[in-house]
This record gives structure tokens, C-alpha cells and sequence, in this order.
């Protein structure tokens, strides 16, 4: 994959981009950066798995700090959480070599289609200011072994199954949902995309460009999710996995 200078700003810039509404919603970014790949740059989808999932690392990171400082994550959940999905994250990167391009494209335009319509169907419940949210561990647990497979063989990070699920089935409120899938997404990327790595599937060039937009961008991000209501993040992550699928699938 040749870089040129336009191209390495661009990749910054879509970086910065993803960043920002990839912590918003709790998501990482990935769901956006593989499609981008696959489109533009025609990569075998392992490899768009394992440079997304690398990426995403590096945005989970970033957002993960900022919303600690912010005080939203539910740590005793994202650690359980994250543990769970450890093994899944690993077994997830060697299934993504058999993956042909357009089982890929099928695979993750119905998966995004899938949580988007769940999302629209049973928007998010009302909560109140400081309220208490209980939540069956084991059921989180559960969730996470199969969130680990699915994130790393397709790059996604996991985050926008997650959310959606800590939502819904775990009645967390939007925000704290957001900030613990981050949490979460700090652990499962780092062990999926060293497995990535081993397995040489990881572009550095690109990863590295879009990193520093991530990083940048999780800042934003962050900022403007301490002020978002619940809603508009359901929303927010409604409307982008539609458009993602939709342009996967006319490809």
C-alpha cells in the first residue's frame, strides 16, 4: 500500500474523524476503518482487520483515560468484561484469514445491519441523573466471549455490539455504557491486534497515520460525551452502521 503525502494526511484526518465519534458512541472507530480499507484501498480483509484493530487500540486507550478522568467507566464490569473477552479476541485473528472478500463484506454488512435495526427498534430507556444500574454479571460475561470472536475477526473492536447489549440487556445508562465498552476495548484490541501482529496481517504505515487522529480525536470525543444525551449516542450509532452496511454491500 503506497503512501503519498495527501494520502498520509488524509489517513490523519479520517483518523481524527473516527476518533472523535468512535468514543462518542463507545464503538473504537472500527466498524469504520475496515470498510474504509476494504473500499479504498482494496486490502485482503484479514489485513484490514489487524490495521483497524491496531488503530482501535490506540483510540480505546486514549478515550478510556479521558473518560477515567471523567469518571464514567464502571470498572468492576469493564475488567469481568474484558477478561472475557481475552480469549475470544486471540481465537477471533486466526479466523479472519478465512474470510474470502466478499464473505467478509456479507458477514459484516449483516452484523452492522443486525444491531442497528435492535438499536432503532428498542431505543434506549430513560434514566435519571445519578441513577443506580444493576446488571446480571454472568450474562455480561457470556456477551463478552462471543463480542472477543466476532471484534478481532472482523476488526470491529467490539464496541458496537457492546454498547448496545450493556444497554439493553444489562440496563446500563447510555453514557456509562459508552465509557465501559472503551474501557473494555482497551484490553480486548491489545491481545486481538498482537495476535494480528504475529500473524503479520497489521500495516504500520497506515495504523501509525490514523493513530495520531485517533488519539487526538478520542479527546474530542470524550468531551463531548460528558455533554450528549443517551439518545443521540444510540442514534449517532444507528445512522452509521446503516451507511456503513449499505455501501459494504453495493461494492
Amino acid at each position: 500500500m503506497e503512501i503519498t503525502p495527501l494520502t498520509g494526511l488524509g489517513l490523519v484526518v479520517f483518523g481524527l474523524v473516527v476518533g472523535t465519534y468512535g468514543t462518542i458512541i463507545g464503538a473504537g472507530g472500527g466498524f469504520l476503518i475496515v470498510p474504509m480499507l476494504l473500499l479504498l484501498f482494496h486490502l485482503a480483509p484479514a489485513q484490514a482487520a489487524g490495521t483497524s484493530l491496531a488503530v482501535v487500540f490506540l483510540n480505546a486507550v486514549a478515550g478510556a483515560i479521558s473518560y477515567a478522568r471523567h469518571k464514567r467507566i464502571d470498572y468492576r464490569a469493564g475488567l469481568w468484561f474484558a477478561a472475557a473477552t481475552l480469549p475470544g479476541s486471540i481465537a477471533g485473528a486466526f479466523l479472519s484469514k478465512y474470510f474470502s472478500g466478499r464473505t467478509f463484506d456479507i458477514t459484516f454488512a449483516a452484523l452492522l445491519l443486525a444491531v442497528a435495526a435492535f438499536l432503532i427498534w428498542k431505543p434506549e430507556r430513560p434514566s435519571g441523573p445519578g441513577e443506580r444500574h444493576e446488571y446480571s454479571l454472568a450474562t455480561g460475561v457470556v456477551i463478552s466471549l462471543f463480542v472477543g470472536i466476532l471484534s478481532s475477526a472482523l476488526g470491529i473492536g467490539g464496541g458496537i455490539i457492546h454498547v448496545p447489549a450493556m444497554i439493553h440487556l444489562l440496563s446500563f445508562p447510555a453514557a456509562i455504557a459508552a465509557a465501559t465498552s472503551t474501557f473494555i476495548l482497551a484490553f480486548s484490541s491489545l491481545f486481538g491486534g498482537v495476535t494480528h501482529v504475529a500473524l503479520g496481517h497489521v500495516l504500520y504505515g497506515p495504523a501509525a497515520l490514523m493513530g495520531v487522529g485517533v488519539i487526538a480525536g478520542a479527546q474530542i470525543g470524550a468531551a463531548i460525551a460528558k455533554r450528549a444525551k443517551g439518545a443521540l449516542v444510540v442514534r449517532l450509532l444507528a445512522v452509521a452502521l446503516i451507511g456503513t452496511a449499505i455501501r459494504l454491500l453495493a461494492r
